[in-house]
C-alpha cells in the first residue's frame, strides 16, 4: 500500500512537471527570425494545420502543438485563412492568431477618376483575387476608394462591393442636396460630378468649379469642358495630343462646346468629395474659370473680368515657353452669345495648352 503511494506521488510530481514544462513550450517565444505567412484551407485538421505552420519554421515539433491545440480546446476553433505569423511568435501565439481569424488584409486602390474600364483592368489584374471579373461596369458606377480584401475574394466580389459603396454614398449625398439644383436625378448628378473630378485635381476647388457648372446649367449655357471632348474621343484614356478644332466643333454626344446641358453619361468615376461638391455646391455667382498657372484656377462673374484672367494665363504661357510678352491690346467687346469658361476660342486653347 506504501509503495503505491510513493508510486501514485511519484506519477503526480512527473505529471506536474510535465504540465509546467508544456505550458513554458507552449508560451515560449518560437524560433522564426522573420514573420510567415500561412495559408490554411477550410477544413483543414489540427495536424494538417501544425504540419503547415512547421513548414514556415515558425513551430518546431508539430506532434506537441497538435496536442497542445487540443488540450486548449483550439483544435476545433481555427479559421480558415491567410495569416502572418510575427517572428518569434509563441504557439501559444499562433493557435491565438488561427482562432481570432484575423486574415491578412490585401489592398486594392482605384483612384478618383479613373473610368471602369480602367479600374476593371486594376482588378482583373490583381493577383491575389481570385475568378473572373465579369464584363465592364457602366462608366461612373464604381467608388474610388482602397479597398481591403481577403484572400479568396473573386474579381466580380470586388466589383460588386464598388458599385454598391458607390450607391450607397450617392444615395446618402443625393438626400441631404442643396435646394433647387438643375439636376434631376442622381444619376445627373453623378455626370456633373464626373466633370468636376476631371477638371481640377485641387479638393478645395471642387465646390466653386462644382458651382460654375450649376450656375451655367441654370442659366442655359453650354457647360464647354475638354474633358467631355476626350471622353468622346477616348473613352477616358489621355487624349495624347491637343483637342482639335474640328473636334471642338464637331456635333458628338460628348462635345459640351455643342450641346446644351449634360452629356448622356458620366466620363470617369469620380470620388467622394466631387460627388458632394455637385450635390452642395459653393454660393457663388461665377460663371467662367481659367487656370492660374499654380496648379489650380481664377474665377469670373463676368465676362470683363474673366477676359482679364485669360489676359493673364497666356502671359504665364509665354513665360512657360521662353516667349516675350504680348503688347498691351485695347479690351475686346464681350459678345452677346456667352462664351466658354475661359472665353471662346481662349477657353479652347487654354484648356488644350493645359
Amino acid at each position: 500500500m506504501f509503495r503505491f503511494l510513493i508510486i501514485l506521488v511519484l506519477l503526480g510530481v512527473i505529471g506536474v512537471g510535465v504540465a509546467e514544462w508544456a505550458n513554458e513550450v507552449w508560451t515560449a517565444p518560437g524560433a522564426a527570425k522573420r514573420e510567415a505567412v500561412v495559408l490554411i484551407a477550410p477544413g483543414s485538421r489540427a495536424h494538417d494545420v501544425a504540419a503547415q505552420i512547421q513548414k514556415t519554421g515558425a513551430v518546431g515539433n508539430t506532434l506537441l502543438f497538435t496536442a497542445e491545440l487540443y488540450l486548449h480546446r483550439a483544435n476545433s476553433k481555427i479559421k480558415a485563412g491567410e495569416y502572418a505569423l510575427p517572428a518569434f511568435a509563441s504557439m501559444a501565439d499562433i493557435a491565438k492568431i488561427l482562432v481570432e481569424g484575423k486574415s491578412i488584409q490585401h489592398k486594392l486602390t482605384a483612384a478618383e477618376g479613373l473610368t471602369s474600364d480602367m479600374i476593371h483592368k486594376l482588378v482583373a489584374a490583381d493577383p491575389v483575387l481570385v475568378k473572373d471579373a465579369g464584363p465592364v461596369p457602366a462608366e461612373g458606377t464604381l467608388l474610388p476608394e482602397t479597398y481591403l480584401f481577403t484572400r479568396g475574394t473573386s474579381r466580380a466580389e470586388m466589383i460588386t462591393r464598388m458599385e454598391d459603396a458607390e450607391k450607397k454614398f450617392l444615395d446618402a449625398q443625393w438626400a441631404k442636396r442643396a435646394p433647387d439644383l438643375p439636376l434631376a436625378t442622381p444619376e445627373q448628378a453623378l455626370i456633373l460630378a464626373s466633370i468636376v473630378e476631371k477638371e481640377t485635381a485641387l479638393p478645395a476647388e471642387r465646390r466653386h468649379i462644382a458651382a460654375v457648372f450649376v450656375n451655367r446649367l441654370k442659366a442655359g449655357m453650354r457647360l464647354q469642358s475638354d474633358p467631355t471632348i476626350i471622353y468622346g474621343i477616348t473613352k477616358g484614356y489621355p487624349l495624347g495630343r491637343g483637342i482639335r478644332e474640328s473636334e471642338l466643333a464637331a456635333d458628338t454626344p460628348y462635345n459640351t462646346y455643342a450641346i446644351t446641358g449634360l452629356p448622356p453619361t458620366p466620363i470617369c468615376n469620380p470620388g467622394k468629395d466631387s460627388i458632394a461638391a455637385v450635390l452642395n455646391p459653393a454660393a457663388s455667382a461665377d460663371l467662367y474659370f481659367v487656370a492660374n498657372g499654380k496648379g489650380g484656377h481664377v474665377f469670373a462673374a463676368t465676362m470683363a473680368q474673366h477676359e482679364r484672367n485669360v489676359v493673364a494665363w497666356r502671359a504665364v504661357e509665354r513665360a512657360r515657353q521662353g516667349l516675350p510678352p504680348l503688347p498691351e491690346a485695347k479690351p475686346a467687346k464681350a459678345k452677346a452669345k456667352p462664351a466658354a469658361k475661359s472665353g471662346a476660342k481662349s477657353t479652347q486653347r487654354r484648356r488644350r495648352a493645359r
